[in-house]
């Protein structure tokens, strides 16, 4: 049965194996019964000779005889054509018969936030089909907007998409126009840039009859699909490297189809190990056997799984390159089952250092699984994907060049929504109004404020103001407990550092504050503007005081290798601008409450 956690299979090409006659058309079947029928009236068919014969006859009981053979004969023809009539149009509904039957109550849960239903009905029909005709089903408020589309359809209206940029003003080195760049901004950091990796999608490996291998991807092979993939790990050599590249040799991965070796190799123009899938898949190899069918695995993976290089597991900021990259491509795999298998494709002998695990609970069931683990086996996968890529040139979100003016991408809104959700984090509040500020201090050596207190007791003077200092060290702070505590923030202020990434969490309506961003001006500036986050930072530099001129191991002097205190007032000022924003937002809870007032 079809359900939403199955890959989607609509675009993996299938060898036909029907007769000519079932793939003839109706009226063309139609002309054919037509024939048969004649043929059996025809002047030398059996029918015909015996009614030639019946009028000759004069002996009533020969006569009786032949009267009853005419009508078995007929009553036979009637028979063949109508199999015949019920074969055609059996033929003609025949795509019917994949569609699940009714899900029973507890089965319809798509474990995604109630917004985004209507997005995954719109490319999965036939679910929205089978919620239609049963009443159990709980989504079908949503089956009146299936014309909601996220906005990388072939079909999708832009005012039916899930959401669009704002811009501001026109960045003159892009374009000339607010629409252009709004268009630019979208295909550059939202949906339109899984659309642009769809239209990119070609095969590289044709299958040519039906159970073969299959390999399909994006330009480059920073994306890559493929089917009834085969990996021989019996002879690799690990040492310290992570991304070693010839880590396989011709004939360690491949698959039973006609490979298109010079598009193949022509795709090599990035490989680079967090940029590319070409080292891996340089050697895939065109098999003479067909790996599962024949038995040539020792071990078979039934279960969907994405292959992923991971950034650093210790830095929020990179890691969640990993988690961004691999929400889109289920974007483009039109599936967010977490009935799926996660490996980790990493040459080296090391583990991975992850502090932020419990993430992958939003995206699969079981533990992320290391290649090394497969090491001395030949392995076989029925349905394989090979991730986008968390630093790939003009990806996201590491060093994306982003057109100036512009924010608030569907994308990485619905990424936090999608995160939230699936980890039960929940919004608790505002409690009567109040706004909640959230300070994020660090204990490291270098960047911490030297004044934080007298800060903190600035602001303790805001009635409106709930003030909280955080320390996000996950030895003592759980991260689902740190996400908890951002997503219920509404002015979250911090220094520059990875842990302003948690702004991803943050509620629509709340202001990051980046204290000082030490001379690094975009880095969460544009993470802000693709998360939709009003950012603000520090502006007059002679009123944030450097305890000396840093101290970086090998370039010397650096303004992120030292400690800063700020003159108060200036802070307080941009603090109350910044909850000024939150009020006057119209996603703000008390917003109507302060406007009545």
């Amino acid at each position: 049965m079809t359900t939403p956690s199955s890959f989607s299979t609509s675009t993996v090409p299938s060898s036909s194996s029907s007769s000519s006659s079932s793939r003839a058309s109706p009226r063309r079947r139609l002309l054919l019964l037509r024939r048969r029928a004649a043929a059996a009236a025809g002047s030398r068919a059996p029918g015909f000779i015996l009614l030639k014969t019946l009028q000759a006859t004069s002996d009533p009981l020969r006569l009786k005889w032949l009267s009853s053979l005419v009508i078995m004969f007929w009553l036979l023809v009637f028979v063949v054509l109508l199999h015949d009539i019920l074969g055609s149009n059996q033929d003609q509904t025949s795509h019917l018969k994949d569609l699940p039957g009714p899900l029973s109550s507890t089965s319809w849960n798509f474990h995604l936030p109630d917004e985004h239903v209507p997005y995954f009905l719109h490319n999965n029909r036939h679910l929205a089909a089978v919620c239609d005709r049963d009443p159990q089903c709980p989504y079908k408020k949503h089956l009146k907007h299936l014309e909601s589309c996220w906005g990388y359809e072939k079909a999708c209206r832009p005012e039916s998409r899930f959401g669009y940029p704002m811009c501001n003003y026109v960045d003159m080195g892009w374009t000339n126009t607010i629409e252009s760049a709004q268009e630019i901004f979208w295909k550059q950091a939202d949906f339109g840039y899984a659309k642009e990796r769809l239209h990119e999608l070609r095969t590289l490996c044709q299958p040519m009859e039906t159970g073969d291998s299959w390999l399909l991807c994006s330009r480059y092979l920073q994306y890559c699909r493929a089917s009834n993939l085969y990996i021989d790990l019996r002879q690799v050599k690990r040492n310290h490297d992570r991304f070693k590249e010839n880590f396989l040799q011709k004939g360690d991965i491949g698959g039973h189809c006609k490979l298109d070796v010079r598009t193949l190799i022509s795709e090599g123009q990035r490989k680079s190990p967090l940029q590319s899938w070409f080292a891996e898949l340089q050697t895939y190899t065109e098999l003479s056997f067909r790996p599962i069918e024949d038995g040539k695995c020792d071990i078979i993976i039934e279960k969907p799984t994405y292959f992923m290089k991971l950034d650093a597991g210790v830095n929020m900021y990179h890691h969640f390159c990993d988690f961004i990259n691999l929400y889109i491509t289920q974007h483009v795999n039109n599936s967010f089952s977490t009935d799926v298998n996660i490996i980790m494709w990493d040459t080296s002998s090391y583990g991975y250092g992850d502090l932020f695990s419990e993430t992958w609970k939003a995206f699969t069931d079981y533990d992320v699984i290391h290649l090394k683990v497969y090491d001395s086996k030949t392995v076989c996968f029925k349905e394989a994907v090979f991730s986008l890529l968390p630093r790939m040139r003009y990806g996201l979100f590491y060093n994306t060049p982003l057109i100036s003016g512009c924010q608030n991408t569907g994308l990485f809104r619905a990424f936090s929504q999608h995160v939230l959700y699936r980890l039960n984090i929940t919004r608790d509040g505002p409690q009567d109004g109040k706004i909640r500020v959230t300070i994020l201090a660090r204990s490291t050596e270098y960047r911490k404020i030297l004044n934080q207190n007298e800060l903190v007791n600035a602001l303790k003077t805001v009635s409106s103001f709930e003030v909280r200092i955080v320390d996000y060290k996950y030895k003592e702070i759980g991260f689902l407990e740190q996400l908890r505590i951002t997503h219920n923030t509404d002015i979250f202020i911090g220094m520059h550092g990875a842990g302003l990434t948690h702004l991803l969490f943050l509620p629509d309506w709340a202001v990051v504050f980046e204290l000082y961003n030490c001379e690094d001006e975009h880095c969460y500036l544009d993470l802000a503007r693709l998360r939709g986050i009003h950012y603000v930072t520090w502006k007059k530099k002679n009123k944030v005081f450097p305890q000396d001129k840093g101290h970086h191991p090998t370039l010397g002097e650096h303004p992120k290798f030292t400690n800063y205190s700020f003159d108060v007032e200036e802070f307080m000022s941009i603090v109350l601008l910044a909850a000024d924003h939150v009020s006057q937002h119209p996603k703000w809870p008390f917003k109507k409450k302060h406007d009545e007032l």
